[in-house]
């Protein structure tokens, strides 16, 4: 099989920089003919990657076909400001060579929810309109669960500096958690499998660990005390449906305590087994991430 060429989209964000450096590694970089960076204006970051060994393109909105020329694999990390501009870049590909097309997902699974939310209404509704538009084009939609590094913090119930957190419903019902660049390793893997090979759909488990779990942890780490408490599910969840938000953190809370983001064999199940058959995936674990941080990840965060 001939070597593909992968342009990447939002490779300077914050998952996307993850993403673009993972092919730039040593152990992927060979099984691709070229990585392409697509981006709006010289930065200093773009720049970086392009050091790194990346193909720098810049593009314009009139443009996005012709900057997509000779790709193979479009992978799009583009985030929720950019809705618009990921419709655009959608439009543009029956003109390209683009064979295989990995939209803006890599995160939860919003297919399985009984609750309408504006931001994962509208990657519905990309997806949809994918259909239409490029139905000779393979796409596959990657659900990596919450990024390990991002994820341990107050916003989800994680007081570290307080010592204190806080579950949504069971503090022992489990949570899939993934780093950045092993999401990145493995998009290369399902970019360099044959087409016929990659699955339209792709849950990731990097961990899975609950609650009291993450506490044993991160106090063996270093933490101190941390108390382990928890919040009725159904009563914190019609509290958040009834007063809606435009961002998602409340609501992945209560599908935390749902189960919902649990891709575990024994939850949800995942295609781990698929990502692997192309290549190692070494999984960061929550104990590495307790390890780097001494137990106390996001601990001045407020």
């Amino acid at each position: 099989m001939a070597l593909r060429t992968v342009a990447i989209a939002g490779a300077t964000g914050n998952l996307g920089s993850h993403v673009a450096r993972a092919f730039l590694s040593p152990e992927c970089r060979t099984r691709f003919q070229d990585i392409v960076v697509l981006a709006r204006a010289e930065s200093k970051a773009a720049a970086e990657l392009a050091a790194a060994g990346a193909k720098l393109r810049v593009y314009g909105e009139d443009n996005l076909a012709q900057s997509l020329q000779g790709v193979d694999v479009l992978i799009s990390v583009v985030g929720p400001s950019g809705h618009a501009f990921k419709e655009k870049l959608l439009r543009s590909l029956p003109a390209t060579s683009v064979s295989l097309y990995f939209p803006s997902e890599f995160g939860v699974n919003h297919y399985i929810h009984d609750f309408p939310h504006e931001e994962w209404d509208t990657k519905k509704r990309h997806f949809e309109l994918a259909k239409q538009l490029i139905p000779n084009i393979r796409r596959c939609r990657v659900y990596a669960g919450l990024l390990l590094e991002d994820s341990i913090g107050p916003w989800f119930g994680f007081n570290t500096k307080d010592g204190r957190y806080e579950a949504v419903g069971s503090p022992s019902q489990p949570t899939s958690y993934i780093s950045k660049s092993d999401i990145g390793r493995a998009l290369a893997n399902l970019a360099s499998l044959p087409l016929g090979d990659v699955p339209d759909e792709v849950s990731l488990n990097g961990d899975s660990k609950s609650f009291q779990e993450i506490a044993d942890i991160m106090r063996a780490s270093g933490a101190g005390q941390i108390d382990v408490t928890s919040v009725p599910l159904a009563t914190y969840k019609a509290q958040v449906l009834a007063d809606p938000s435009p961002t998602p953190e409340r609501y992945l809370r209560f599908l935390m305590g749902e189960g919902k983001i649990d891709h575990s064999d024994t939850g949800l199940g995942n295609q781990n087994g698929v990502v692997l058959s192309g290549g190692p995936v070494a999984w960061m674990r929550m104990q590495d991430l307790a390890k780097e941080t001494g137990g106390k990840p996001w601990a001045s965060s407020v």
